[in-house]
């Protein structure tokens, strides 16, 4: 079987590879000068920079049995148990779950944290308690705004700012109360109310472009699968059945057109809907997926001349920065000498930020930094940039459920990947690789291969998870 697979990123790397472990002859077509989508890296002054702070959660299965194939799984640790400090311009607290199954497993660091008083605190299990209990498939669950469902469950506006956003905004990539609560649902059932290690946090101890695109070119060299970099798709057509022809943009010789039996395409849902084969889907369901939108992510990077945090990240509230990352290591700043700190804040749902220019970025976030960490006070700011996704992930708002359309299509061998389908899950990492093995998935269930779909199940964790995220 020729598989063609469009787009690199994270759905397009696991549908290549798990094409190529069932004996395709895979090529994966990639845009850009690199894989990985928005989770690569890039250097600049000899540092190596990510296009994002990427991290994942110990129920992200999928992801994880990803890094695992990559070789890469001891390259990305998980906490032992969930840890984060939270920090403000007064003062710190910990978040750190306890030794006792779920769910109360949170419930003794919820009741004292020092950011809420104790009318505020008490009132939370009124909000964990109707999160058990939500419906995720209900597509009336999806229509309603997660600020007004929370208020309406005793959370005020300070518990709503200060405990609700630090897990919402960074998953969700909208400000907090304008989530889509099917969505904010699923991350509070899977990952703060489910087993008690869910949530327990991984941060990469590489950069991405290792840890992700490079790894995922030697793998798919290794399987015998072609990777073409630099190459961007004009337009798919579909000849027959499981016939279709790819077309590559203009070349030094011309045209290049590629000939499949299938094809995954892993692009965002804007390319998708343009590059779509006529016949695939009806033009209403591509419509719609079109609307999703797209929210940027920011990211603030600061050099300071000595340590200034002595947390590798941390979390924040009544400021401006919403987490921070300590990024000396992996950027390799210390191999060309430089003895300082390099802090990465990360901001979600930043579209007040993304057209701000750099210099006010700084003239707002490195007095923040030092409210919140006093030794910054006193450090000198060697370098300061800021990097900007304006696209990077849907606009993750009430009423997107039903515009997210499934892998297969009309067409059989053309299936759909990408963080934005119908997963079951935010646009996250985790909802990323979740697609490409649905896409998968469909392809081999047209050809009726138990053998992969069972095996592509386990990769999944669970058959239940493959169904919840094809239901």
């Amino acid at each position: 079987m020729k598989a063609v697979v469009v787009g690199g990123g994270l759905a397009g790397i696991t549908a290549a590879i798990a094409l190529a472990q069932a004996g395709a002859d895979v090529t994966l077509l990639e845009a850009k000068p690199r894989l990985g989508g928005a989770t690569m890296s890039f250097t600049r002054d000899d540092l190596v920079i990510d296009t994002g702070q990427h991290v994942f959660l110990r129920c992200c299965t999928a992801y994880r049995g990803l890094l695992d194939r990559l070789g890469m799984g001891a390259h990305a640790p998980l906490q032992p148990r969930f840890d984060v400090t939270v920090v403000s311009p007064q003062r710190r607290a910990r978040l750190k779950r306890g030794r006792v199954p779920a769910p109360l497993h949170m419930l003794p660091a919820l009741l004292r944290y020092p950011f809420l008083s104790y009318p505020e605190r008490s009132r939370l299990s009124l909000a964990a308690l109707a999160f058990r209990r939500l419906k995720l498939a209900d597509p009336a669950t999806d229509e309603q705004r997660l600020g007004d469902w929370l208020e309406s469950r005793g959370q005020d506006e300070r518990t709503r700012r200060v405990l609700w956003d630090l897990f919402f905004i960074s998953t969700l990539n909208v400000p907090g109360d304008d989530g889509s609560l099917a969505l904010a649902g699923k991350v509070a059932q899977t990952g703060l109310l489910g087993d008690a290690d869910a949530a327990d946090i991984g941060v990469p101890a590489l950069s991405l472009g290792e840890l992700h695109g490079a790894a995922a070119e030697r793998l798919l060299g290794k399987l015998g699968a072609t990777v073409r970099l630099n190459t961007k798709v004009a337009a798919i057509e579909a000849k027959g059945p499981n016939e279709f022809a790819v077309q590559i943009g203009r070349t030094e010789e011309g045209e290049d057109i590629l000939s499949a039996d299938t094809v995954v395409l892993a692009v965002p849902h804007e390319a998708a809907a343009r590059l779509i084969a006529r016949g695939a889907l009806p033009a209403e369901t591509v419509d719609g997926w079109a609307g999703l939108g797209a929210a940027p992510i920011v990211n603030v990077h600061v050099i300071y001349d000595r340590k200034v945090m002595d947390l590798p990240f941390a979390a924040a509230v009544d400021s401006p920065v919403q987490w921070v990352f300590d990024r000396t290591r992996i950027s390799g700043m210390h191999a060309r000498g430089d003895d300082g700190q390099y802090l990465a804040i990360s901001l979600s749902a930043a579209d007040e930020y993304v057209d701000v220019p750099a210099a006010a970025l700084r003239e707002q976030f490195v007095p923040a930094l030092a409210e919140l960490f006093p030794a910054a006070r006193e450090a000198t700011v060697t370098e300061f940039f800021v990097t900007r996704e304006r696209r990077a992930t849907f606009r993750q708002v009430p009423g997107t459920a039903r515009l997210r359309p499934q892998a297969a299509t009309d067409l059989p061998g053309l299936v759909l990947a990408g963080s934005w389908t119908d997963t079951g899950w935010p646009d996250t990492m985790e909802g990323a690789v979740r697609s490409g093995l649905s896409a998968v998935i469909a392809l081999h269930e047209q050809v009726d291969n138990e053998d992969a779909v069972s095996q592509l199940n386990a990769d999944m964790n669970t058959v239940d998870s493959v169904r919840e995220v094809r239901s």
